[in-house]
């Protein structure tokens, strides 16, 4: 079984992108900004963030935090989104979710100009992914497949079954892995809490994908022998050995599921460190103009 670092791999990526910005910086040329907007006291959101803004300082990047209490309204929010949207020196940016509950999601990923949507969540850059065309990938389905690629997992040809159908990761790595080329070329199935046996149909994948957000959902009798598993889910649970009294698991129970896989990641230490690594990046190739060049 072999682990499927996410800490080493997004070091390994930080410090080619250092490497990128230092010759923006002989060269003369921009260096990448990215922006955050944080919008009240939410614990796991602050954490999200402030990690994000640390990876910036990591590479070299600019970085802007934006803050603002958790009465703001959804004008102020949309005045900041404007404002992002239209200054020049800021080549990315995100609004950091969940918002409280009187500001419109939707209206605010709508109102991303889509060449700065780092985020990867524009209906605009959803669409153009499904299309096979250049696009802002969605943070966590590009660090899954940047994972894939460098760990050099085959795919094509593979059964893949994708637990949970949200937009942020379950349905695009759906079609990202069912895509032309590699990573891709997979058979998928794409399944949620309403799937008629879905241990059955796990038990046949030779990829899972697990982002259903229940804590150690995937037991280990539902994955076959040598199935290679990502573990999307971060869940806090209760653990009365742990001085904190708590403690991190993913959607999938690893102690009887990894002695099974050919490959697996940890959690903590795999997928999340990839999603704040995909952010990057997204926002160099905003910078660089890569998929929006006017």
């Amino acid at each position: 079984m072999t682990l499927l670092d996410g800490k080493l791999l997004s070091e390994n990526i930080k410090s080619e992108l250092a490497a990128e910005v230092d010759l923006l910086r002989e060269r003369g040329n921009k260096i990448p900004h990215l922006a955050a907007v944080l919008i009240g006291e939410n614990a796991a959101s602050q954490v999200y963030v402030q990690s994000k803004i640390r990876s910036c300082e990591q590479v070299g990047f600019k970085s802007t935090l934006i803050r603002r209490p958790a009465d703001a309204t959804e004008a102020e929010v949309l005045e900041i989104v404007q404002s992002l949207n239209e200054d020049p020196d800021v080549d990315g940016f995100i609004v950091q979710l969940p918002l409280p509950k009187h500001i419109n999601e939707e209206k605010i990923t709508l109102a991303i100009d889509h060449r700065k949507d780092v985020d990867g969540f524009h209906p605009v850059n959803f669409g153009r992914m499904a299309q096979g065309l250049p696009a802002f990938l969605p943070a966590t389905p590009y660090g899954i497949v940047e994972m894939l690629r460098r760990y050099n997992i085959e795919t094509a040809g593979k059964h893949c079954v994708v637990v949970g159908r949200s937009n942020i990761v379950g349905t695009p790595i759906s079609i990202l892995l069912s895509r032309k080329g590699y990573p891709g070329d997979c058979t998928v199935t794409l399944t949620h809490s309403r799937t008629s046996d879905l241990a059955g149909e796990v038990r046949r994948a030779d990829i899972v994908v697990a982002a259903i957000g229940i804590p150690e959902f995937i037991k280990g009798d539902w994955v076959k022998e040598g199935a290679v598993v990502i573990d999307v889910g971060i869940n806090r649970i209760e653990d009365a050995s742990r001085k904190s009294g708590t403690r991190l698991v993913g959607d999938v129970d690893f102690e009887a599921v990894a002695p099974r896989c050919s490959h697996i990641t940890p959690v903590p230490g795999g997928v999340g460190l990839m999603t704040v690594t995909a952010l990057l990046m997204n926002t160099l190739k905003a910078c660089k103009r890569e998929i929006y060049p006017n």
